[in-house]
């Protein structure tokens, strides 16, 4: 409860900032939370993603388009509603959703009686590997994380590719 309060926090704080850079470390912060959020929850994997992915390379990229452009937001002419009514009925609607879902860590879950043993007894003779996380995530799901990783490098590609100076050639030569 402590982590999820000092993330509602910071939440808070990014909304009425209107410093960018001050923006760029409460989401930092907040995306270091989150990865200790991921390690209570025992979802290491994702947690070392998050650290990485989230905390350390958006923090340079963001950090470095703040130094090729102006360190303020400028300040809408006015009060944008309808964004925020849309950020709303989404948020309910995620919420909503997960009133369906069994309890944490329940024993009963569909996926501790269907998927989960069929790994566990057959991951070994099926991919050959020992390890059981690594064999889910390199052969049950070696597309999803061949699209993670594509969707990944293609992202920070393009980012490069915006935030990359180009100089101008002298027209004297």
């Amino acid at each position: 409860m402590v982590l999820l309060t000092m993330m509602a926090v910071l939440t808070a704080a990014i909304v009425v900032q209107r410093n960018l850079f001050a923006v760029v470390v409460f989401a930092s912060i907040y995306s270091f939370l989150m990865a200790t959020v991921l390690v209570a929850l025992d979802a290491v994997d994702v947690a070392m993603t998050e650290a990485s992915v989230g905390a350390g390379m958006s923090t340079v990229l963001l950090l470095g388009a703040l130094y090729l452009t102006r360190g303020d937001e400028v300040k809408p002419l006015r009060r944008p509603l309808v964004p925020l009514v849309v950020a709303i009925v989404i948020g309910a609607a995620l919420v909503s959703g997960t009133l369906g879902l069994p309890a944490f860590s329940d024993p009963q879950a569909p996926i501790h009686i269907h998927v989960v043993p069929r790994y566990l007894a057959e991951s070994l003779r099926e991919t050959g590997v020992p390890n059981v996380v690594t064999s889910v995530l390199a052969s049950y799901r070696g597309y999803d994380t061949l699209g993670e990783t594509i969707v990944v490098f293609t992202a920070g590609a393009g980012v490069i590719a915006l935030l990359r100076r180009r100089r101008r050639e002298d027209p004297r030569r």
